[in-house]
C-alpha cells in the first residue's frame, strides 16, 4: 500500500473492537481473583484484546524496529556525541553489543535495524527544511513497509545523534510549549550545550513556526528520516490493528505529528516508559496518555518498550492461563 493514500483519507482505518473487549474484561472478572485486584495488568490485557480482536490475545510474536538517521542539526553541537557514532551504534546493534540487544533476548522479541540512508543527513533545520515531502513520504513508507504481517505486538524504537533536538522542535511546534521547557540534556549535555540546544532550536521554530496543518509539514521541517519511519510503521500497525509499545521520547513525538492528521489515531499506541526528558511529561499530558514504566530511563534504542513488553507478558499470562471460579471450584464473591 502506498502511504500517500492513507493521508488522502481513502483507506479505513480499523477501531478498537469493544464488543472483544467486554468479552476480555467478562473473563477478567470470571478468574480466581477479586475484581481489579490485578489492576493495570487486567487494563493492559483488555487493551490488547481490544485491537488484537481476541478475547484471549497473544504475545508470542514481538517484534522491535529500529530506525536509524543522520541529522544536519548536528553540526551545530546540539548533541554529546559526533554523528558518526549513528552508524557505529547500528553495527553495535547488528553485532549483539548494545542493550536493546539484551532486553530483546530476555523478551523473547526479534530485533530489526534499520539504518537509513545514514551517508545523506537531512539538512540543518535551523537554517532550511530537513526534507523535502518526498523524502519524508520515502522514510514513511520504508516504515510502513518494515511492520511484520504476523506480529502480534511492535516495539518501536531509534537511533539518530541530535534527534532529542527534532523531537524536541516538534513537540514544541505542536503544542506550543516554550523551547527552554522542553529542551534536556539528550546524551549528556553540559549547562553550556544546553543553552545552545535551546537557542538553535529557537532559532528554528522562529524560522518554521508552529503552526501547522498536517504531519508531511511539520516532519518535513523538523523531522528525521528514523522519526518519519516511524510514523509509517505506527500507521501500518494501525491498519493491521497491531498493538505498539512506544518507547520514551523520540518515539512519543514521532507519534504526536500524527494527531495532525487524526486525533484518535494512535489509539493502538501504548507508552512504554516516561523518559527523563522534561518534554515528555508534556507530550503524556496532551496525549492523555499515561507511561507503563518510569525507570529514569533516556537511552532510546526501543529499551524501555522492550522492558515493559515484559509487562505485558504477565498481563496476557495472567489473563489467559488462570482458571475461573467455575473451573477451580472456589467460591465466588458473595452477591447482596
Amino acid at each position: 500500500m502506498n502511504v500517500e493514500n492513507f493521508f488522502k483519507g481513502k483507506i479505513k482505518i480499523p477501531l478498537f473492537d469493544e464488543v472483544i473487549a467486554n468479552g476480555a474484561r467478562k473473563l477478567q472478572n470470571e478468574l480466581t481473583k477479586p475484581p481489579g485486584s490485578l489492576g493495570k495488568l487486567e487494563e493492559y490485557a483488555i487493551w490488547m484484546a481490544g485491537w488484537q480482536k481476541k478475547i484471549k490475545p497473544t504475545i508470542e510474536n514481538v517484534h522491535c524496529l529500529i530506525f536509524a538517521g543522520n541529522h544536519g542539526i548536528s553540526c551545530k553541537g546540539v548533541s554529546a556525541y559526533p554523528a558518526e557514532v549513528t552508524s557505529q551504534m547500528v553495527k553495535n546493534f547488528e553485532s549483539g553489543g548494545a542493550a536493546i540487544n539484551q532486553l530483546c533476548d530476555l523478551a523473547n522479541i526479534s530485533l530489526s535495524v534499520i539504518p537509513i540512508d545514514l551517508e545523506t543527513p537531512t539538512r540543518d533545520f535551523s537554517e532550511d527544511t530537513a526534507m523535502d515531502k518526498k523524502e519524508v513520504i520515502s522514510a514513511m513508507q520504508l516504515g510502513f513497509d518494515s511492520v511484520p504481517n504476523k506480529c502480534d505486538l511492535l516495539v518501536l524504537g531509534e537511533m539518530g545523534i541530535s534527534n532529542t533536538t527534532s523531537a524536541t522542535a516538534i513537540s514544541c511546534a505542536l503544542f506550543d510549549e516554550p523551547v527552554k521547557k522542553m529542551t534536556g540534556i539528550g546524551t549528556g549535555l553540559n549547562k553550556k550545550q544546553i543553552s545552545n540546544k535551546i537557542q538553535i532550536i529557537q532559532s528554528a521554530i522562529k524560522l518554521h513556526g508552529k503552526k501547522f496543518k498536517d504531519t508531511l509539514s511539520i516532519l518535513s521541517c523538523y523531522g528525521g528520516r528514523e522519526i518519519s519511519a516511524i510514523v509509517g510503521s505506527i500507521i501500518s500497525a494501525r491498519l493491521m490493528s497491531i498493538p505498539i509499545l512506544l518507547d520514551g521520547f523520540i518515539c512519543s513525538a514521532a507519534a504526536s505529528s500524527l494527531t495532525l492528521f487524526d486525533k484518535m489515531i494512535l489509539d493502538h499506541c501504548l507508552i512504554s516508559h516516561l523518559s527523563s526528558e522534561p518534554g515528555h511529561a508534556k507530550i503524556l499530558k496532551y496525549l492523555k496518555k499515561d507511561p507503563i514504566l518510569d525507570l529514569k530511563l533516556r537511552l532510546g534504542e526501543g529499551s524501555g518498550g522492550a522492558i515493559a513488553t515484559l509487562i505485558l507478558k504477565a498481563a496476557l499470562a495472567t489473563h489467559n492461563g488462570m482458571a475461573t471460579f467455575k473451573d477451580a471450584k472456589v467460591t465466588n464473591k458473595i452477591k447482596i
